[in-house]
């Protein structure tokens, strides 16, 4: 589980908006799956301890964005850095999808207004 540490902020404020938009399909340039934006941070608010224990360690200071991974359950936490657009433009299957969508148009998930959940701190 990712835990959200609410008090943190990097030592310089992010100097961008997200790249990408709830909805959109994106692939993890590293390992490789696909999956749906379902939320995005204009900064890592992952608790440092979660945040060290990741193999590498992408710049906090950079929109971070919760991922739907087709084919399974999980959720991710990744680094716009870690994410390209994915051009399959087929629709992601996850358990969630349905909770956080209302449909699928033109190669996009639609977000609907269900809030993802905050963690504790």
């Amino acid at each position: 589980m990712i835990v959200i540490n609410k008090s943190f902020q990097p030592e310089e404020p992010p100097q961008s908006t997200p790249k990408y938009q709830p909805g959109q399909l994106v692939a993890h340039k590293r390992y490789r799956y696909r999956g749906v934006v379902v939320s995005a941070d204009s900064y890592c608010r992952a608790d440092p301890v979660w945040y060290h224990s990741n193999k590498t360690q992408p710049d906090r200071a950079q929109p971070w964005y919760h991922v739907l991974v087709h084919g399974g359950g999980s959720c991710t936490y990744a680094a716009e850095t870690s994410l390209e657009p994915d051009t399959s433009r087929e629709p992601v299957e996850h358990p969630l999808v349905i909770v956080f969508f209302s449909g699928f148009e033109q190669g996009q998930h639609i977000r609907n207004d269900e809030p993802w959940p905050e963690q504790p701190t």
